[in-house]
């Protein structure tokens, strides 16, 4: 089920004109809510786009690896390397 929330934003005059700019009849946006829901998502992808782009970043780098770099893991190998990591940062 969707829930909603009220959010209360404080805004200085310079940013309060921009909004305003953005909401009135020629404006882009019906409503301030309007407006900020898609700032909202706007932000959601963008932060969805930089993961997506970490992680082809690190699959480039790991592509370009010689061969003798790899080595065979089983599964067993991956849980107990994640289960270190874990536990190192968990000490952080």
């Amino acid at each position: 089920m969707s829930q909603t929330t009220t959010l209360t934003v404080r805004l200085n005059a310079t940013l309060s004109e921009f909004v305003a700019a953005n909401v009135q009849q020629d404006g882009a946006y019906e409503n301030v809510s309007e407006y900020m829901r898609d700032l909202i998502r706007r932000d959601m992808e963008r932060k969805e786009q930089q993961a997506f782009e970490r992680l082809k970043a690190e699959l480039v780098h790991a592509f370009a690896a010689p061969e003798a770099a790899y080595q065979p893991l089983t599964a067993q190998d991956v849980i107990a390397r994640n289960a270190a990591a874990r536990s190192n940062t968990a000490g952080t």
